[in-house]
């Protein structure tokens, strides 16, 4: 049976609708693998202290992410080239195709954002992590030591919650100095040199870093949740609507496909 100019019309808005939905999920696509990158090349360095807890799935998620968000790219790429056409069995394997992303995509976002609230729902893992591994000679040691250093240079900021972690705390570093904190909770010069060291072991206020570097750390691990999760859970969303919107238009409730 003909196609009345109603339908027709109607057809083509849909088919046009659906190819707009593609481009914006290409787009989004080519974001989610540029932010994922970002994540796991880590911006903030803070992946030592997440890798040592053995609670590193948000960077795992972040490589699911940058694999997804190309596939995003490339599947809804080819949506649009089925859709053009109006061929029913690209349009079915199109459909197949972005199915598969979604799941990966769906367990790249939930893994991330579950194992973020684990890192920052408190500050008592990574304080019990820096207490255990600064300064000490293994491998893990040495890496989470020039964490820390760096963060602790770097942002101003001294232990988890402050100095008085070094003090109120059994830890290996207390265990083989002399000193109430390590060096780089004392206040430097614009030069990076310290101020007074005697006055900041003495634990003179002026000369002492007062903040915790948790504040820091939370901050940096939910930018990257942001990125993997949150930004990952929009587009599935989105996603979600074109599934099912062309689902409808191939299971024959808009004659717009044609089989060849």
């Amino acid at each position: 049976m003909a196609m009345s100019d109603e339908e027709k019309g109607g057809s083509v808005g849909l088919k046009a609708l659906l190819v707009f939905c593609n481009v914006i999920i290409a787009l989004c696509g080519l974001t989610l693998y540029a932010e994922t990158i970002w994540v796991a090349t880590d911006a903030y360095k803070v992946y030592p202290i997440v890798g040592v807890t053995g609670k590193d799935d948000i960077f795992a998620g972040a490589w699911i992410a940058i694999f997804t968000g190309f596939a995003f790219f490339c599947t809804a790429i080819y949506g649009i080239f089925a859709l053009i056409q109006e061929n029913r069995l690209m349009v079915v394997l199109y459909l197949g195709l972005l199915l598969i992303v979604y799941i990966f995509e769906c367990a790249s976002a939930i893994t991330s954002f579950t194992h973020r609230d684990y890192m920052v729902s408190s500050s008592n893992l990574i304080k019990k992590q820096m207490l255990r591994y600064y300064t000490d000679n293994s491998t893990p040691g040495q890496l989470i030591t020039n964490t820390w250093n760096k963060i602790m240079l770097g942002q101003q900021c001294c232990g988890t919650d402050g100095p008085l972690d070094w003090i109120n705390y059994n830890s290996t570093f207390s265990a083989t100095n002399t000193a109430p904190w390590p060096l780089n909770c004392c206040v430097r010069l614009r030069n990076f040199e310290v101020a007074d060291q005697g006055a900041c072991y003495a634990g003179d206020v002026r000369y002492v870093l007062t903040d915790g570097c948790f504040s820091y750390i939370a901050y940096s691990i939910n930018r990257y949740t942001w990125g993997v999760s949150w930004f990952g859970f929009a587009i599935l969303l989105f996603t979600n609507s074109e599934l099912i919107a062309t689902w409808l238009m191939e299971k024959g409730n808009h004659r717009v496909l044609r089989p060849r």
